[in-house]
């Protein structure tokens, strides 16, 4: 490896560690020298990084070293204690990833009940669903979309990468039960009522596409 290789590698290894966010490729070019192979440094750095405590993966449109997904469950008693998160947020979310981009009152047909302003508001408070483009039609209704955080905790590199419902019964994820027990970190609320996820995916299947950031 030539030293302005092994330079850019380094820049690229250390860029990575200081960012708070995954980095996409264009963002890593923009402090390299001109013509630098971006795609050839993050590979090589994901074969270095192979095997250790901590991996470069792709996510959210960019790439962050992440904890090996092995040693996650030692980590856990580490972590702080996630974010208490309403049944209906949880159910919010998940119509939110599958039928993005989605406006309010859809939300609502979807799930049979209203949607406070709080559950939209618990949302935005954690980062993972932020407003969207306006429909073009009477009202101009807001619409909803996810965001690169939600991608992020997820570990996924676009909503094209959602389970679909095969995914999801391979892995027996799927059933009649609440929709939040197939979405890690959140811890449910007494007394609140759910359609299941495959009930929400069933409604909504094929609707996923990719939305501009």
């Amino acid at each position: 490896m030539s030293r302005l290789l092994s330079e850019a590698v380094r820049l690229v290894e250390a860029l990575l560690f200081a960012s708070a966010k995954p980095l996409t490729e264009a963002a890593l070019a923009e402090r390299l020298p001109s013509g630098t192979d971006v795609k050839s440094i993050l590979r090589e750095l994901a074969e270095r990084y192979e095997g250790h405590g901590v991996v470069l993966k792709a996510v959210a449109g960019g790439w962050a070293f992440r904890t090996a997904p092995d040693l996650a469950a030692r980590l856990r008693g580490e972590v702080a204690e996630p974010r208490r998160l309403s049944r209906a947020a949880i159910e919010t979310l998940a119509i939110v990833a599958y039928h993005q981009p989605v406006t309010r009152p859809e939300i609502e047909q979807i799930r049979g009940v209203a949607t406070s302003k709080g559950t939209l508001d618990q949302l935005l408070e954690v980062g993972w669903v932020r407003p969207g483009r306006r429909r073009q039609t009477p009202g101009r209704p807001l619409t909803w979309i996810t965001t690169p955080e939600f991608l992020d905790h997820f570990g996924l590199v676009s909503t094209g990468d959602l389970p679909g419902l095969e995914d999801l019964a391979a892995a027996g994820l799927i059933d009649r039960g609440p929709a939040v027990a197939t979405l890690p970190g959140s811890v449910l609320e007494e007394g609140d009522s759910a359609p299941s996820l495959l009930d929400v995916m069933e409604a909504g299947e094929g609707d996923v596409e990719e939305v501009p950031r």
